[in-house]
């Protein structure tokens, strides 16, 4: 058995030492990468749900879109309270959050409804998230950070994508639609911003939907006469208000802590073809050659933007 001098055994362990680190460094930023995907993804067929349910639901004038609204924030926020405490948040759960980023929510909550009584599943999630990427991204590169040469190929192919999808039925949304639906979108964009800085996600989403349950019932209570209302409609409500809107955005906040705003702008953009594809599925609507070439386009350009790397920012919703 060959001999080692001390030095050279205190160097051989040393080295070993140094590649179980390495494989422990790179074996948890593995699980990071598979933790951020995952989230990721959840959030974004949440944001796809909210699309299907209350297009189903004022499609079909089971509830109005008040009512809808009121419905999903108030069912939202009481599971998130019950989730926050539990996870140990403190009881006084509308303390949690801020009003800049409550008043963002309370905006997109109610011009989203508003605007699905005249905009499909896929126009309507096509409009909001094009405004939501336009007002992500501008913020972005105000605040400093810059697209390389295959990201700006990968966001104007992405966007191509979705002005396909959109020309072959553009004539059929109303106009007053598609403004408050790019309301909405400019709304949600702001509330994303917010999630940047959330220090505990869940206990901060939980604290915004609290604070917006006074603004969404005071419209039940200002446009409730003559209202409209069916058990199917109350339950589309509550599935959007608990799963795909609560639990969805505590999600979303949780991603963003690694997301850069660029990316998590970009990576909204798989919403609007997720969300075609539900009205496809569970809305009876039409598979159109448009629905698959957009789609082809908008995946490439996400990957794409993905692949490419940009310079960092610091945006928060202070700055806004």
């Amino acid at each position: 058995m060959p001999k080692f001098s001390e030095s050279s055994r205190k160097l051989f362990i040393g080295r070993r030492g140094l590649r179980a680190v390495g494989k422990v460094v790179r074996s948890f930023k593995d699980r990071r990468k598979v933790r951020l995907v995952f989230l990721t993804t959840l959030a974004l067929l949440a944001f796809a749900g909210n699309s299907v349910l209350c297009r189903l639901a004022l499609k079909g004038e089971l509830l109005e879109p008040q009512l809808f609204t009121a419905v999903r924030v108030s069912s939202g926020a009481a599971v998130l309270m019950i989730l926050s405490i539990f996870s140990g948040g403190q009881k006084e759960v509308w303390r949690e959050g801020s009003w800049k980023g409550s008043g963002f929510l309370a905006l997109y909550m109610v011009a989203f409804s508003y605007a699905y009584c005249g905009l499909e599943t896929g126009a309507g999630a096509l409009i909001l998230f094009g405004a939501v990427q336009v007002t992500m991204v501008a913020w972005a590169m105000r605040r400093g950070e810059r697209l390389s040469a295959r990201q700006w190929v990968g966001l104007l192919v992405a966007m191509g994508g979705l002005v396909w999808l959109l020309a072959p039925g553009g004539g059929a949304s109303e106009l007053w639609a598609g403004g408050v639906m790019t309301l909405a979108g400019f709304a949600w964009g702001g509330y994303t911003l917010c999630g940047k800085d959330a220090a505990h996600p869940l206990r901060e989403t939980s604290g915004n939907f609290v604070k917006i349950i006074p603004v969404v019932l005071l419209l039940v209570v200002v446009g409730g006469e003559g209202e409209s209302w069916s058990v199917q409609g109350l339950i589309l409500a509550v599935i959007s208000g608990v799963v795909t809107s609560a639990i969805g955005y505590a999600i979303w906040y949780e991603a963003l802590q690694t997301l850069s705003a660029t990316r998590a702008a970009v990576l909204q953009l798989l919403v609007p073809v997720l969300a075609s594809i539900g009205g496809l599925v569970f809305g009876s609507e039409i598979l159109k050659l448009s629905l698959v070439i957009s789609s082809l386009l908008v995946l490439g350009g996400v990957s794409l933007v993905l692949m490419g790397k940009s310079r960092k920012n610091s945006v928060s919703c202070d700055s806004l």
